[in-house]
C-alpha cells in the first residue's frame, strides 16, 4: 500500500477530471481529516477502497452485491416518499458499487467504534450489527417511523433546534451562478407556481466535500422550499480498482426494498433532491443527544441489508455469514480501526 499522502494526491487528481472541484471546500475537507479518527474515516472512503482488501483479505472472496461503500453512522437520514410518509434510512449512495458485502458491515461497525462518546463495547457493537443485518436479510423493508418503528421518532423528528439550524444554514449559503443546464434542472424540480428567490452554493458533507453543490431557494404557498444539486462522480471504489463504471446512486436508492424520495433524479451530471428539515441527514450530534443504542445500530444494519438484498447474488450472503468464524467481524473491525488510526495520525502530522 502507498502512503495516505500519496492516495490523497492521486484521488484528488482523479477527482479534478470528474468535476469542477471547489478548492475552498477541499481545503475544509483536509482540515476535517485532521479533526478526529471518525472525521478522517468519513472523509477518506477512497483510502478505504484502496486498502480494505489488503487489510482483510479473507473477506475479499465474500459474495459481491451492490453495496453502499461509504457506509457509516452519519449516512442515515429522513425523507418523504411518494405518499408523503416519513422514511428513515440510508440516504447517501455516492460511493455505491459492486463489491464484497462484508466490507459494508466492517465499515459501519468501524465508524461506530471511532465515533466519540458512544459508550458501547466492540462486542456489543458487533452483536447489534450482525443481529440487525441478519434480520434485514430475512425480511427486507423500508423503515417508516409512523408505522411499526415508532421508537425511532425521537431520532427522526426535526426539533426546534434542527429546524432553526437548517434555515440559518440556508440563509448563510452565498449566492451562486450555476451553469445554465444545472440552473434549469434545479428550476424543473420546483412545483408549479414556485418563484425562484436565488441560487446559492453550499459547503456540506464529509467525503463529498470539494464537489460543487448548489441550492435553488424559492417561495411557494406562503413559505420557502429548497432543492439541491450535487455533482455526481463515479465511486472511489471504481478509482481504486481502475475500472470504468457509472455512478450507481439511483440504482441503489430505488432498490426493491426502498421507499425512495420521489424528488431524486440525475441530470446534467448532478444529483437533484429535495432538502428540508424533515428531509435531512442525521449526524453524530443527533445520535449522541439520544444515545447510540444497540437497537438503533441494529436498525442501521437492517436497512443496509435491505439494500444488499435487492441486488443480484444476495441469496448467497446468509450462507456465507454462517460459514464465517465466530469473531470474524470483530477481528476485521479491529484491523480496520487500527489502520484508520495510523493513517489519521500520519495525516494529522
Amino acid at each position: 500500500m502507498g502512503s495516505i499522502g500519496q492516495d490523497v494526491a492521486a484521488y484528488e487528481s482523479w477527482l479534478r477530471k470528474q468535476c469542477d472541484v471547489v478548492d475552498a471546500d477541499l481545503d475544509a475537507k483536509h482540515r476535517r481529516m485532521r479533526k478526529s479518527g471518525f472525521d478522517f474515516l468519513r472523509a477518506t472512503y477512497f483510502r478505504w477502497a484502496r486498502t480494505i482488501e489488503t487489510l482483510c483479505p479473507s473477506l475479499a472472496t465474500a459474495p459481491q452485491v451492490l453495496c453502499i461503500g461509504d457506509i457509516h453512522l452519519e449516512n442515515y437520514g429522513t425523507w418523504r416518499d411518494a405518499d408523503a410518509r416519513l422514511v428513515w434510512g440510508i440516504n447517501d449512495f455516492d460511493e455505491a458499487a459492486v463489491m464484497p458485502y462484508a466490507f459494508d458491515l466492517v465499515r459501519l461497525t468501524t465508524s461506530a467504534v471511532l465515533a466519540p462518546d458512544l459508550n458501547l463495547s466492540l462486542a456489543d457493537l458487533v452483536k447489534a450489527v450482525l443481529k440487525g443485518y441478519k434480520s434485514g436479510l430475512a425480511s427486507p423493508h423500508a423503515v417508516l417511523p409512523d408505522e411499526g418503528s415508532g421508537w425511532m421518532r425521537s431520532y427522526a423528528n426535526p426539533t426546534k433546534r434542527t429546524n432553526g439550524e437548517y434555515w440559518q444554514e440556508v440563509d448563510r449559503c452565498p449566492d451562486a451562478k450555476p451553469a445554465g443546464e444545472v440552473k434549469e434542472a434545479l428550476k424543473a424540480t420546483l412545483p408549479d407556481g414556485a418563484k425562484v428567490q436565488r441560487f446559492a452554493s453550499r459547503s456540506k458533507g464529509g467525503g463529498s466535500l470539494g464537489r460543487p453543490r448548489f441550492h435553488v431557494i424559492a417561495s411557494w404557498n406562503s413559505g420557502r422550499i429548497v432543492r439541491e444539486a450535487k455533482a455526481l462522480v463515479p465511486s472511489a471504489w471504481v478509482w481504486a480498482h481502475e475500472v470504468s463504471e457509472p455512478n450507481r446512486f439511483l440504482e441503489a436508492a430505488f432498490g426493491a426494498y426502498r421507499s425512495p424520495d420521489p424528488h431524486l433524479r440525475c441530470e446534467a451530471g448532478f444529483l437533484l433532491r429535495r432538502v428540508a428539515p424533515d428531509s435531512r441527514k442525521i449526524d453524530v450530534d443527533d445520535v449522541q443527544a439520544k444515545g447510540l443504542t444497540e437497537d438503533l445500530l441494529a436498525a442501521m444494519a437492517a436497512d443496509l441489508a435491505a439494500v444488499h438484498a435487492a441486488s443480484k447474488g444476495s441469496g448467497a450472503i446468509a450462507k456465507d455469514l454462517d460459514r464465517r468464524p465466530k469473531k470474524w467481524l470483530e477481528e476485521a473491525v479491529g484491523v480496520a480501526k487500527e489502520a484508520t488510526k495510523q493513517d489519521f495520525a500520519a495525516y494529522a502530522q
